[in-house]
């Protein structure tokens, strides 16, 4: 049986948001949750930011933001646009002009933050050139750096504080009769960021860009972000996110799709179901696991993979996948297609057999695809 099976104490119902686009990229509506990450190199090194925009869009980025923060950048902007192939956001910080650029030279959306871009004036130049581009706008609230007479008013960086920024910037959007935005208030202390959007999702229609900031690193940060993210994506709270970790975009772009898989949410590549192992494992299921993790990253075909140590839980978790494979003794193991036994295999040859016949049922699946597409 497929992991796709839906059950129904497993729906997830999602807040109703208006779509808007960002590129050929939908976000809200009905689109799936689309997921992004922020490159790290320098943007005016246009090869090194071009290799990084495609390793993140080959681990499946379906947007991807770029710093913006100078004229060189901007410039460089123009030569990086053409050459990649997913839809580009440019972040904008202080100096509203960049934002003009960044327009004009070809970004699919404009991340602006209200606490630092300037006047409504300012704002209204970053709207204009937005429309002139067929460009959409993130609005993007942080509570690190809110407007300074909100902070005078609630004495800190608060929910409160957060979602009247938000909602302001939106009015002025909405004055300005430009509705292609979505929004995010983000704050790094996980209780603060899931009370702001929280309030901000019964604010407003707009669609709704989820990300705990400043997380951390790899482990931390991915901890933070899946039980920040996690509630708000269960609540059906979130049309775009970014998981924001101190390590390698593509790593972002992983955690971000593991989030949405456990939860049902997106599907992408193998899911792999497996034991931590004990004394009963038949095989060394850690070492097995992470050779299968990079065996297996050329799939992008949704599927599943037990991978279990033993036959406690091994033939029960196989009911469930794909392909599996369940831990025995003499050296050897049972593969399970469909839920079903199908052969022993030796351990030896295990990882081999196990890619094979993933990549085969993965092409199975695939035309299918096709054909019901047909």
């Amino acid at each position: 049986m497929s992991m796709n099976h839906i059950r129904p104490w497993r729906n997830i119902y999602r807040r109703k948001s208006r779509q808007i686009m960002v590129g050929n990229v939908p976000v809200g509506g009905d689109a799936p949750i689309s997921v992004q990450t922020m490159t790290n190199t320098l943007t005016t090194d246009v090869k090194g930011t071009i290799a990084q925009i495609q390793a993140a869009a080959d681990a499946g980025a379906d947007i991807v933001r770029v710093s913006v923060p100078d004229e060189a950048s901007s410039a460089a902007l123009k030569l990086i646009v053409p050459e990649v192939s997913v839809p580009i956001v440019a972040d904008i910080h202080f100096h509203y002009k960049r934002g003009i650029e960044a327009a004009e030279a070809g970004a699919a959306c404009l991340r602006i933050n209200p606490g630092n871009i300037g006047d409504e004036k300012r704002v209204k130049e970053v709207i204009r050139a937005a429309r002139d581009n067929n460009c959409s706008i993130r609005i993007g609230v942080n509570a690190g750096s809110l407007e300074k007479h909100l902070l005078d008013k609630y004495g800190e960086p608060c929910p409160d504080a957060m979602v009247e920024s938000g909602l302001d910037h939106i009015k002025i959007l909405q004055d300005n009769d430009f509705h292609e935005f979505k929004i995010s208030c983000k704050a790094s202390d996980v209780f603060m960021a899931a009370a702001a959007y929280q309030q901000l999702a019964e604010a407003t229609d707009a669609p709704i860009h989820l990300g705990i900031t400043e997380a951390g690193g790899l482990i931390s940060g991915t901890v933070k972000s899946a039980i920040g993210m996690g509630n708000l994506l269960w609540m059906g709270i979130g049309d775009t996110i970014r998981v924001s970790l101190s390590a390698d975009p593509v790593e972002e772009v992983k955690m971000g799709f593991e989030i949405l898989k456990s939860l049902g949410l997106r599907h992408r590549g193998v899911n792999i179901i497996s034991c931590p192992s004990c004394a009963r494992q038949g095989f060394d299921v850690i070492k097995t696991v992470e050779a299968l993790e990079k065996r297996l990253e050329h799939i992008k075909t949704p599927m599943s993979l037990s991978i279990i140590g033993c036959v406690v839980n091994g033939p029960g978790e196989a009911l469930m996948t794909d392909v599996g494979f369940t831990g025995g003794g003499a050296g050897s193991g049972m593969v399970y297609l469909a839920g079903k036994q199908s052969h022993k295999q030796s351990n030896d040859d295990m990882i081999e057999h196990i890619v094979a016949q993933v990549e085969k049922k993965a092409a199975e699946l695939e035309a299918q695809n096709d054909l019901a597409a047909e």
